[in-house]
Formats: C-alpha cells, sequence, structure tokens
C-alpha cells in the first residue's frame, strides 16, 4: 500500500491529455449538428441521458461533452432532466432487471417524434454483462433502437459523430 501511495505521489497523473481548447474538428462537428438540429426540429436539440445499468464508463465520456473542451451549451445542444424535454433518449450501459420498467416508462414519456441512441458496448447486446442474472440483454431488447455507438466507452468525438450521423442520416426513424 505505501508502494502505491509513494508513486502516486511522485509520478504522473494516469490521465491523457485533453483536447485543444479551439480543436477544429470538434467545433465543425458542433456547428454541424446544430445546423442540422435546425433544420429538422428548428430549434436545438435536446438529450435526456439514461443509465440502464451501466459501469459508468459511458457516463464519464456522456458528462465530458458538457465541460469546457466541449461546451455543447454553446452550439444549442443541451442535456435536459425530463423526458418530456426530449428529442433524443441517450442510453447507456445493459439493461438490467430492476431498470426495464424505468427504461419504459422515460421512452413513453418522450414526445413523439423521439429518437433512441444506445452509447457503448453494453447498450448493444449487454457488453461484458450479457448473460448475467441481472442483465436483460441490450436496449433494443426493451424499446427500439435508431442508432447505436459502439465503444468501451464511446469517446466525446464518437458521440457527437453518432448525434450528426442521427440527424442527417436517421431522420426518417424518427417515431
Amino acid at each position: 500500500m505505501r508502494k502505491i501511495l509513494f508513486e502516486s505521489l511522485v509520478g504522473r497523473p494516469l490521465t491523457e491529455p485533453g483536447p485543444q481548447l479551439d480543436d477544429p474538428e470538434i467545433i465543425a462537428l458542433a456547428q454541424e449538428i446544430e445546423s442540422a438540429a435546425r433544420v429538422k426540429l428548428g430549434r436545438g436539440l435536446s438529450i435526456r441521458e439514461l443509465d440502464a445499468g451501466s459501469c459508468n464508463g459511458c457516463e464519464l465520456e456522456i458528462h465530458a461533452l458538457g465541460n469546457a473542451f466541449y461546451d455543447l451549451e454553446r452550439f444549442g445542444l443541451r442535456f435536459v432532466a425530463s423526458p418530456r424535454h426530449a428529442d433524443v433518449l441517450l442510453v447507456t450501459g445493459p439493461v438490467t432487471k430492476n431498470m426495464r420498467e424505468a427504461l419504459l416508462r422515460t421512452y413513453v414519456a418522450t414526445p413523439a417524434p423521439k429518437w433512441v441512441v444506445a452509447a457503448g458496448s453494453c447498450a448493444f447486446d449487454g457488453g461484458i454483462f450479457a448473460g448475467g442474472y441481472a442483465c436483460a440483454g441490450g436496449v433494443s431488447a426493451a424499446i427500439p433502437v435508431d442508432l447505436h455507438i459502439p465503444g468501451c466507452p464511446p469517446a466525446p468525438i464518437a458521440l457527437l459523430k453518432g448525434l450528426l450521423a442521427l440527424m442527417t442520416n436517421g431522420s426518417d426513424a424518427r417515431r
């Protein structure tokens, strides 16, 4: 234990470098998403994130979208607290048996037309939790999914690209 403590005090942090504040790829993606949302919805995109039983790895990457590096609010994208205000349900994790009912209620509470995005490997098919006693499977086992964003966890850039693909290619899939 002492060795680990000493190494953490004198060693460098085990984090990856943050993106540049004015990264042109991030700015271009966010502006494309904003313009696509304005074309499809006439306003910015409202996202309701729902954890259906994940390990929280995907949530860390999703929350990064709201930090100072990505700051999606400046491009008209926002996370909302209520499914009644959402255009997109962004679901992470495998659907656990305890969360299946909450996921269904959230889906029903989201006004039509709506999109459902399953983010991460676990949301696709249960991931490492598949076959477990508490796992009911991927998100598509409980509700219809319009887009799956792969990764364990998916990077913030992958999430942005997925949202853009959803609005540009998946407009017919809205329910």
